[in-house]
């Protein structure tokens, strides 16, 4: 009989980018509630509570690294939630291509940051989980050019990632959500809009998604039973990739 290798994978510091608003804050009380400590970076002050926060504009690289860096040798991460973004809607002939490296300093580039920073960390003490908020945008939807360019590359990277680190018990992996009720949502998609009700109406579960129903994916590839699921992407759509 196949005996199953043994990680020193555990709960013990998980770190959320972007944590502190939406589906980020849903994310960081789920994984508190889960018994991890847990860290937020965050340009704002977060809804929730955390056991450290820093404010910190993740678009800065070199200001990411530095904090980056003091908090490997401070904290036992074995966690990581890249989940910081932003969208900048537009047709393709009105992208601005200023917006292109904007989102992705922001959405994609502090993710290679936090992760490079922590997986000697997670490799030192045995394991580790890499999860990525993306979107169910890679699949298409109109106006998300380089929102969803920044997505899409995201995936690739944790395929990426995923091949390179297994050996080390560290697993990458994306949760990439459908249309969510968070405030970002409501702000590109006017709740008194026709587009908006069409996008509610196309949903098979005949609802939005919250912010909870994410952070519950997001515990699944965290927990040290996932240790045999890596390079995947669940969409957390309420059934619209599906058709």
């Amino acid at each position: 009989m196949n005996s199953v290798p043994e990680t020193g994978y555990e709960r013990r510091t998980a770190l959320v980018t972007g944590g502190g608003r939406g589906i980020g804050a849903a994310i960081s009380a789920r994984l508190k509630a889960d018994g991890f400590r847990t860290i937020i970076l965050d340009i704002e002050r977060p809804d929730v509570d955390a056991d450290i926060f820093h404010r910190i504009d993740l678009s800065d690289a070199d200001a990411t690294a530095e904090l980056c860096r003091q908090l490997a040798e401070q904290e036992p991460v074995t966690c990581l939630v890249n989940n910081v973004g932003i969208v900048a809607p537009a047709k393709i002939e009105d992208v601005a291509l200023p917006d292109l490296d904007r989102l992705m300093h922001i959405n994609l580039r502090p993710s290679i940051i936090c992760t490079q920073s922590f997986l000697p960390v997670m490799k030192r003490l045995g394991g580790g989980r890499v999860v990525m908020n993306t979107s169910r945008v890679t699949r298409g939807k109109e106006l998300r050019t380089l929102y969803s360019a920044t997505k899409g590359a995201a995936q690739s990277m944790a395929r990426t990632w995923a091949l390179e680190l297994g050996a080390y018990g560290v697993t990458v992996n994306c949760v990439a959500p459908g249309p969510i009720a968070t405030d970002a949502f409501w702000r590109n998609n006017p709740p008194d809009a026709p587009l908006t009700k069409e996008i509610i109406d196309g949903v098979p579960v005949k609802r939005l998604g919250t912010g909870e129903d994410v952070a519950n994916a997001v515990s699944f590839f965290c927990a040290p039973e996932a240790g045999f699921v890596t390079g995947q992407t669940l969409f957390v759509c309420g059934g619209v990739t599906v058709g």
